[in-house]
């Protein structure tokens, strides 16, 4: 088998692990999403005004403020469990990727892509073109790793030894997720892409765990 191919055999362990990390990764997006936008507390502070002074209640920004802001806490509190599960799942990526076996190893097949000579130049561009992807897998999972050490260091912001990184581990990890969803999008085109193309069957791969030819 050329190892530029995508259609590869994929165990069911990282099958589980693709789609629950889909999965949470998802929903902590949705659950940001929301907390960025509609239950944005400042936003929301008129509105809870409003809704109080139809009810005969009157109350003053500050007092508005604690009632919106604490929707857009419990979304906020969701978005950190979310994230204690998407470190587990990172964790746990590592833990398959040493127990699985060895020719369904991402480094096993990215080091069989870079021993791969042909004289046949499409076979040395898809070569070029496995190696751009899997490099790139490597960046996202680099980041993935970033944003969660920078999640844990937020989660646990009371830790006295914490507090002097506290600041720059927000900026980080605010930063970090723009580049994530940038990658979700381009791993989403490039997938579906391949797929309609010349890589027929890489998303039923990924769900049924069988090499197509």
């Amino acid at each position: 088998m050329n190892p530029h191919s995508f259609l590869q055999t994929h165990s069911r362990a990282i099958r589980i692990w693709h789609w629950a990390f889909f999965s949470f990764m998802s929903a902590t997006l949705i659950v940001v999403l929301l907390a960025s936008t509609i239950f944005r507390t400042r936003d929301n502070i008129p509105l809870v005004q409003e809704q109080l002074q139809q009810k005969g209640i009157v109350v003053n920004p500050d007092q508005a403020r604690a009632v919106a802001h604490e929707f857009n806490d419990k979304l906020w509190d969701l978005h950190r469990l979310i994230g204690f599960v998407l470190s587990g799942l990172l964790l746990s990526r590592l833990l398959i990727e040493i127990y699985q076996p060895r020719e369904e190893r991402f480094n096993y097949r990215l080091k069989k892509a870079l021993g791969f000579r042909s004289p046949i130049p499409i076979e040395q561009i898809e070569n070029r073109h496995f190696l751009g992807v899997k490099y790139t897998y490597l960046i996202f999972y680099a980041l993935i790793l970033l944003m969660a050490l920078t999640g844990l260091i937020l989660a646990f912001e009371d830790a006295p030894y914490l507090k002097e990184i506290h600041q720059p581990a927000k900026q980080i990890h605010s930063l970090l997720q723009y580049l994530i969803y940038a990658f979700i999008v381009i791993h989403l085109f490039g997938v579906i892409r391949a797929d309609l193309g010349r890589h027929k069957g890489l998303v039923s791969g990924m769900i049924h765990g069988e090499k197509i030819s």
